[in-house]
């Protein structure tokens, strides 16, 4: 549409860069101005865009949504190509209101393209729970003694799984019961158990289905036997902060070892419950906070964060909730 806005944010948001969304969207005609080195605030303007073939090389679902929710108004063909599939919930979403979108598979790329039909009609969505908020709960109940969690209609779209592959591969006690389809995705009710964890190696490739739940994954293999070796976590330096830097951080703090070799984290697991008894920087990240709680719910001596405010950013009812399940949150 044809409006001026202007976008900004809070320190975090302000510190990461747009220019991998704007830089597209300037391609299909939208008038865009940056602060400095493409960051926060934005102004832009809008309408009369025109269609685009972009290849998207990060296989980022934030860029490639941006692309075809601008689509939907553009003029001319709208794809984007990956080199690897990314989270499909806008293609789902999409779809459920009535927009056509195609996909198609090759050995080098997938396509992903908005058909002729683009008028969108008003429908009815059940949202599933959230794979990456339901990722604490669940490390908490294999870390912690005597402990069980389910979490119901949980999302488990195969681009979202990541993390309880992982788990799995590390001897976790998961359980997936109840599979059904709602709003045109996969849920069920995951079930976790207390139990011994091992070191695995997590391929890189793995990294787009579980990019956001790294944090509370080297959690897990602070308490798990062994070396856990996590590669391709090069977008972590982008997110609301440095997430690779805070994750070695905390952890050495907490009396774990651990360091990154480029876009690699390494972490030597304790076999049990690591030292704890840090105070851990949490640097305005919600899923840093909220890993390291969950680390204190299990560790030898409890584990403070700095602050704890953003956990509303993803998780407003995460105290609560982990009260309710008997953790001590002060």
């Amino acid at each position: 549409f044809p409006l001026e806005a202007v976008f900004t944010g809070d320190r975090s948001l302000s510190s990461r860069p747009m220019d991998r969304v704007l830089e597209p969207l300037r391609a299909m005609g939208a008038d865009v101005a940056t602060a400095e080195a493409g960051r926060l605030p934005v102004r832009l303007k809008g309408g009369r865009l025109e269609g685009l073939r972009f290849r998207n090389e990060k296989a980022s679902a934030q860029v490639k949504s941006a692309i075809l929710l601008a689509g939907l108004r553009a003029g001319g063909d709208v794809e984007v190509l990956e080199p690897a599939r990314s989270r499909d919930h806008t293609e789902n979403m999409l779809r459920a209101f009535g927009c056509e979108v195609e996909t198609s598979e090759s050995e080098e790329d997938r396509l992903v393209r908005l058909g002729g039909r683009r008028t969108l009609a008003a429908t009815s969505i059940d949202i599933p729970g959230d794979p990456s908020s339901a990722a604490f709960p669940l490390v908490a109940a294999l870390i912690v003694p005597d402990s069980e969690v389910t979490v119901r209609s949980t999302l488990i779209n195969p681009l979202r799984t990541g993390l309880l592959a992982t788990l799995i591969e590390m001897g976790a006690d998961l359980r997936l019961e109840n599979r059904r389809r709602l709003s045109g995705e996969d849920v069920a009710d995951v079930t976790a158990r207390f139990g011994p964890l091992h070191a695995v190696e997590v391929p890189a490739e793995r990294a787009p289905s579980m990019i956001d739940e790294y944090p509370i994954l080297a959690v897990a293999a602070a308490f798990a036997s062994g070396r856990t070796v996590m590669h391709g976590l090069s977008e972590l330096r982008v997110k609301e902060s440095d997430r690779l830097a805070a994750i070695v951080a905390g952890l050495r703090q907490c009396g774990v070892e651990a360091w990154d070799e480029g876009d690699t984290l390494v972490v030597e697991g304790h076999g049990g419950p690591p030292p704890g008894g840090a105070s851990v920087a949490a640097h305005d990240d919600h899923r840093i906070a909220m890993s390291f709680l969950v680390m204190g719910l299990a560790s030898r001596s409890a584990v403070l964060v700095d602050s704890a405010g953003m956990i509303a950013t993803s998780f407003p009812g995460f105290s609560a909730l982990m009260t309710s399940l008997g953790a001590r949150l002060s």
